[in-house]
């Protein structure tokens, strides 16, 4: 097994590098946290002090980070200069496309390997290890970062060069955050018209309407399997990260000249979830500001 440096101990990483410690990988763990370090102790992780500990020696560097900023501020101060020329620099945060790509052309320059491999899975997938990776880099590195990813996902899938994975990412998300928004409206349409909404699951679900929205992530309680609407929108993918991935998605369209406008609508109506305190919640629960809708 490899030593393997965890920068990063939130609600995504803290269970990712959980399940590399119980793959046997000796993690050097890393936040700003104590609590999180705490957690990271109790999971088989050993705490460090800094990122700089973290990356000493380490074969794989991994980081699930908030933004952008965050990842090239930790890689420029702290990974480039301290991480081994032989370890796999692995970044597992979602960020814009444009900073994953600079962050990338940097660390070749300094003649280190490294991805952008941000995930797909939410809080509980990430806990159970079965997280998708969506990989960016070159084929040398995404064979290098593919064995580590494997440990903390059950599908590992390289994209292209590097800032690719991003932007499958992002891509992604605003195709997810578009179909929920539709799933809810379908759903209240079909309950006051007087359809009961667990027959429209069972029709829509094996029907051309059928979508992972509906199918594995049915935004009302009590139907299709359990989802975070039977635990009150708790868990699962926070709107406030549905939010920012619906931003970055909107960047990137504005730089490509690409016309979006599910996206842009999906974007202006989790700003406006947000706005009014619920970013706690499962982006799902977005169904209870639908149905106030006159």
């Amino acid at each position: 097994m490899a030593r393997v440096g965890f920068i990063g101990l939130g609600n995504m990483g803290g269970g990712m590098a959980a399940n590399l410690a119980k793959k046997g990988h000796d993690v050097r763990a890393f936040d700003l946290s104590a609590e999180a370090l705490e957690r990271a102790k109790a999971a088989g992780c050993l705490p460090v002090a800094s990122a700089e500990e973290a990356a000493d020696g380490a074969e794989a560097i991994i980081t699930m980070l908030p933004a952008g900023k965050h990842v090239e501020q930790v890689y420029t101060e702290s990974l480039f200069g301290t991480a081994p020329a032989s370890a796999i620099l692995i970044d597992c945060s979602t960020i814009d496309v444009a900073t994953a790509k600079r962050i990338g052309e940097a660390a070749l320059a300094k003649g280190l390997t490294s991805v952008d491999a941000p995930v797909s899975g939410g809080i509980g997938a990430a806990n159970a290890g079965t997280l998708t990776f969506m990989v960016g880099g070159s084929a040398e590195a995404f064979d290098r970062a593919q064995p580590f990813l494997s440990d903390m996902g059950k599908a590992v899938i390289h994209a292209g060069d590097s800032g690719t994975g991003q932007t499958a990412k992002i891509a992604n998300n605003m195709l997810l955050g578009a179909t929920m928004v539709a799933t809810c409206e379908a759903f209240l349409l079909a309950q006051k018209l007087g359809l009961d909404p667990q027959k429209f699951f069972d029709i829509s679900s094996v029907s051309s309407g059928q979508s992972w929205s509906m199918t594995t992530y049915a935004p009302l309680p009590g139907v299709g399997p359990d989802t975070p609407a039977d635990h009150d929108y708790q868990g699962g993918f926070a709107t406030a990260l549905m939010l920012k991935d619906l931003r970055l998605a909107m960047e990137a369209a504005a730089e490509a000249h690409a016309d979006t406008p599910m996206g842009a609508k999906a974007a202006e109506l989790y700003e406006k979830f947000a706005a009014e305190g619920q970013g706690g919640l499962d982006f799902s629960a977005i169904i209870r500001m639908l149905d106030r809708q006159e």
